[in-house]
């Protein structure tokens, strides 16, 4: 009897690639074979190389840049060369079923699962869908919502909200292990901070020239991106990551309260772990907007506190990490109602579904 197969694509960024992960251990429980298409660059292939038993492969493609450049005259050649390199992958591997977390490079693999007529599944994390994703709706036999308020955006013949995929070992860290790696004690409440997978050179500015007042009343765990450690910040009370992928359960277990970029992923794993947050989302001028969209609806329902970027300055962090900790228990009390766990049932059973048909 042929043995099941799902075929994963997604990349660019951590949040394209973290849904995947959350789902590729339970498929591998159930004794599916598992395959992975993304970039040869990518975070996605550092991320996805690290598992056991799946297998990666690279291909070409574009950016689909929303601005002027000359690798814009590229790029339809990159994503014709990685169709084809999809399409090869596809017919020797033969997924029963292939699940999209979007970002370009997942934009060949679904026109590839089309011309190959094996059902796609994408899933949108954010509040209005991004470009690739968009162009690869099309494609897909079915689009599935993170935010409820997305299906406006969404094919309505094809869309389906099903809520964020949480990964199961984020619930499974262990506090000791995770004051250990820190040095920190249980007497002071910790703060964790992360500026997304690349580091925020705002927030890590802001953070540092507020340093002392902030160490007055947290633990700090500044995740900083690559190459934005700073060595001679580092004291007691303060430690300082690039990136933490193994171990990231561990320090989850300690944290009492985040500062974060808005990006959808992040943000549902920090509400399902009940964590209240201070997000400063993306600016318009560094983004197409989502994040400010994702922060405005997580304030709006009560599961975070807001500071836009614009408005960031060493005054106006503390005052608002200062808040965030006196609402520590309007903002737990507004998160009880949500359940990670439907989703990802919800999810499995979608791409099951599919793969049967």
């Amino acid at each position: 009897m042929k043995k099941r197969s799902i075929l994963f694509t997604g990349g660019g960024t951590a949040g394209h690639v973290i849904v995947n992960m959350a789902l590729i251990p339970i498929f591998q429980k159930e004794g599916w074979e598992i395959n992975y298409i993304g970039s040869h660059n990518g975070i996605e292939r550092k991320l996805i190389e690290e598992l056991e038993n799946v297998t990666y492969y690279p291909i070409s493609t574009g950016k689909l840049r929303r601005y002027m450049s000359i690798e814009n005259m590229k790029d339809p050649f990159r994503v014709l060369k990685g169709t084809m390199q999809a399409w090869r992958i596809i017919g020797k591997r033969k997924p029963d079923v292939i699940f999209s977390k979007g970002g370009f490079v997942s934009v060949p693999v679904v026109l590839a699962a089309k011309l190959r007529g094996v059902p796609a599944l994408i899933h949108e994390s954010d509040y209005t869908p991004g470009l690739a994703n968009k162009i690869a709706f099309p494609f897909a036999k079915k689009v599935l919502a993170t935010f409820n308020e997305t299906m406006q955006y969404l094919p309505e013949k094809k869309a389906e909200f099903v809520g964020a995929v949480i990964r199961d070992e984020l619930f499974q860290g262990d506090p000791v292990k995770g004051r250990a790696t820190c040095g920190f004690h249980q007497e002071k409440p910790v703060l964790l901070i992360m500026g997304g997978s690349g580091g925020s050179e705002n927030i890590n500015r802001a953070v540092r020239e507020s340093l002392d007042d902030l160490l007055a009343v947290f633990q700090i765990v500044h995740i900083c991106g690559h190459g934005k450690t700073d060595e001679s910040m580092n004291q007691k009370g303060y430690v300082q990551f690039e990136y933490v992928n193994e171990g990231l359960n561990d320090l989850f277990a300690i944290t009492d309260f985040v500062l974060s970029r808005a990006g959808a992923n992040a943000i549902f794993e920090f509400l399902a772990l009940r964590m209240p947050m201070l997000l400063i989302p993306l600016s318009k001028a560094a983004s197409r907007g989502d994040q400010i969209l994702n922060a405005r609806s997580f304030k709006e329902k009560g599961y975070a506190n807001v500071l836009e970027e614009e408005k960031v300055t060493k005054d106006s962090l503390v005052e608002e990490l200062l808040k965030l900790k006196n609402d520590e228990a309007t903002i737990k009390k507004a998160m009880e109602s949500y359940k990670s766990e439907d989703a990802r049932d919800h999810v499995m059973r979608l791409i099951k579904d599919f793969a049967k048909s």
